[in-house]
């Protein structure tokens, strides 16, 4: 007969929480992307409905993002003072909300409105949900698990991109949306009846203002920061636009551009989890992030120089592919050099560097638009902040190697 001890039964127990908990926190975060992103895919409708012009259309992208940027550091802040699970329901709950709302708005300045409000509850997710999840893997895995966290944005996009454009034709864009918001408050509820926080080893180190205050005082947090404003701005830039990139110039529907969208949210999907491994392994972060930014320099200027479509799905695959591929590794950086204390905090200050580039390529990409009646510009743009990236990953590397040094210094 097998005799079960106490400590093997709790270690079970905490592995089982740590699962859920995981899972939970990936799958509430497909909603906000099943519903953020359909703003992107069902654009030419939306604008259509509202009467929006593409500069306006940027807009508003743009009005979430600034408050979702503005929200990163506070959000960290509470998460590491009050614990992130509370924060990350008030987050799903509070976006998926008021993502039914917008599927009830008849006006751009109402849905202006809305897209602002939505920022300060998607920003209750990121920082939080990214840190509750590193929290359950242990150090040499947490950019494996930072990859992981967006996986389930990405499948959104999936879901929706296959789905979306159907339920749109029978039903109308805003059925749509609304039928993704009520099952993601479904998915609030359960991950607050589910989802566990990791037991801590002792007393829960207490976390002030000058803790956030203090970031800025490291030049590797600024670094990070300037990477992090290139990479969501490129993120976005190519999620948003892409769409109506496809519809406009390129002359396909939106069932079809749903699936080419579908085709490459697939790729990355399958990308973040394999970059953080890639980081992990290689122990070398600034290596993934300089050579997944030198691939996306070169397919974002082939997207609006290519126009057969059969070469254009390959360079929309490639480009998906490097796109996120080194989102773990950015995110680990901070905590590697600066601990899992404050990784709340760092996560937010990284992450409102990312918004701030998000909300300036996604308005910018629109005016270029309208200005030069097509995207080719726009695209170049991106491609020559990406040569940049690849510049401050090589100064990157050399400041983390340096603190990393006198961390082991100071070890011994």
């Amino acid at each position: 007969m097998t005799i079960t001890t106490a400590p093997a039964v709790a270690a079970k127990s905490l592995r089982r929480d740590g699962t859920t908990t995981i899972a939970l926190v990936v799958f509430c975060q497909s909603f906000p992307a099943l519903t953020f992103g359909g703003i992107a895919l069902f654009l030419p409708l939306i604008r259509e409905d509202l009467q929006m012009s593409f500069s306006q259309a940027g807009m508003l992208s743009a009005a979430s993002t600034l408050t979702y940027a503005l929200g990163q550091i506070p959000a960290g802040f509470l998460s590491d003072r009050f614990g992130p699970k509370r924060l990350f329901f008030i987050g799903i709950l509070g976006s998926t909300l008021l993502s039914l709302n917008f599927g009830l708005i008849h006006a751009f300045q109402f849905a202006v409105i809305n897209q602002l409000v939505t920022g300060i509850f998607r920003a209750l997710m990121f920082a939080p949900g990214l840190a509750l999840l590193a929290s359950w893997f242990p150090p040499e895995r947490r950019a494996t698990a930072m990859g992981l966290y967006v996986v389930g944005g990405f499948s959104g996009n999936i879901f929706l991109s296959l789905v979306g454009p159907l339920l749109a034709n029978h039903y109308g864009w805003r059925f749509t949306f609304i039928f993704f918001s009520v099952a993601g408050i479904g998915a609030a509820l359960l991950y607050l009846a589910f989802g566990k926080e990791k037991p801590r080893e002792g007393s829960r180190q207490r976390v002030g203002m000058l803790d956030a205050f203090r970031l800025f005082k490291y030049k590797i947090m600024w670094l990070c920061g300037a990477i992090q404003f290139i990479r969501l701005g490129v993120v976005v830039g190519f999620n948003f636009w892409l769409p109506s990139l496809l519809v406009a110039d390129r002359g396909l529907s939106i069932q079809e551009a749903g699936l080419v969208v579908a085709m490459g949210a697939a790729f990355t999907v399958l990308s973040n989890v394999l970059g953080g491994y890639v980081s992990d392994r290689l122990r070398n972060p600034p290596l993934v992030i300089g050579g997944s930014l030198a691939v996306v320099a070169c397919t974002s200027t082939l997207l609006v120089l290519v126009h057969p479509i059969p070469l254009l799905l390959v360079v929309v695959a490639i480009n998906s592919i490097f796109l996120q591929f080194y989102f773990g590794a950015l995110f680990f950086v901070p905590v590697e050099v600066l601990g899992l204390r404050i990784a709340g905090m760092s996560t937010g200050f990284s992450n409102l560097f990312a918004n701030i580039g998000a909300l300036t390529f996604v308005y910018a990409l629109g005016v270029v638009k309208d200005r030069a009646g097509t995207f080719t510009w726009g695209f170049v743009g991106i491609s020559a902040a990406c040569v940049v990236g690849v510049m401050l990953a090589f100064v990157l590397a050399r400041m983390r190697n340096r603190a990393l040094a006198a961390q082991e210094r100071m070890a011994t």
